[in-house]
């Protein structure tokens, strides 16, 4: 029984940001439990990429190249997911981007980057799927312990309040879409070794493990292992939450 409550085979997912980083292993996560995915992403080479590694013929794999930030377009990349597997089950918003910089440095175009990316992209997505996803559909967020604490020694006063308005975001769908049977969830993870965070200072790498109680970052693989669980009926009774998955960072 409950092998088969963790059990995707068969449904369909659409994972925004999945051209690289958390998102690429969402979506080899979601795909090696049996799903189809739709890879929703600007990095057209790099989707490209997932789709030559992963597509089979019993768990499909498809790109579109799509900015989350236009309506129109998030809406043209459901359109695709449908056409391309009938119907989508499984919704997962990882595309994300962070700006270090001091407050008062902060300029328009970066700030409004920064929101048009993290909130708009992500209230896009989630809005299409309460549209669409029947009784049973899984939405995640991909949020951030940055919507919880005050993240140092870096500066980010734009990245922080945007996770924190995708948690807000996330628990208002929850209620909302609750009684027709759609579950949003959101994961909030700490520091995680990717391709763009392997690339900050060294100074601010060594200091986040510093203060991670683990004493190290997490991987991709532990937080794409999550969305999993998330997006099966072994979580059905969970809607509304914020998952914190950060080495105990948080917890101090």
């Amino acid at each position: 029984m409950y092998r088969s409550r963790t059990d995707i085979s068969g449904r369909s997912a659409l994972v925004t940001g999945g051209a690289r980083g958390i998102g690429r292993e969402i979506v080899r996560a979601l795909n090696e439990f049996g799903a189809n995915v739709l890879i929703v992403d600007l990095l057209e080479d790099e989707g490209r990429s997932v789709v030559a590694e992963l597509d089979r013929p019993d768990a499909r794999v498809e790109f579109f190249r799509g900015d989350v930030r236009d309506k129109a377009q998030v809406t043209a990349a459901f359109d695709a997911a449908e056409a391309a597997f009938g119907s989508l089950q499984i919704v997962v918003t990882s595309a994300g981007v962070v700006e270090h910089l001091p407050s008062n440095d902060v300029v328009e175009d970066g700030w409004r980057y920064v929101m048009d990316t993290n909130v708009d992209g992500t209230f896009w997505a989630a809005q299409e799927a309460g549209r669409r996803l029947a009784r049973g559909g899984s939405v995640i967020t991909i949020g951030s312990m940055s919507g919880l604490i005050v993240n140092h020694p870096q500066p980010q006063a734009s990245y922080n309040a945007s996770k924190a308005a995708v948690h807000a975001l996330t628990s208002s769908l929850a209620v909302e879409h609750a009684p027709a049977g759609i579950r949003f969830n959101s994961v909030a993870p700490g520091y995680i070794a990717t391709d763009l965070t392997v690339h900050v200072r060294p100074d601010w790498i060594e200091k986040w493990k510093q203060l991670t109680p683990t004493g190290e970052m997490g991987t991709t693989q532990d937080v794409a292992s999550l969305v999993a669980f998330l997006a099966s009926d072994a979580a059905s009774f969970m809607t509304g939450s914020v998952l914190t998955i950060d080495g105990g960072y948080t917890s101090w």
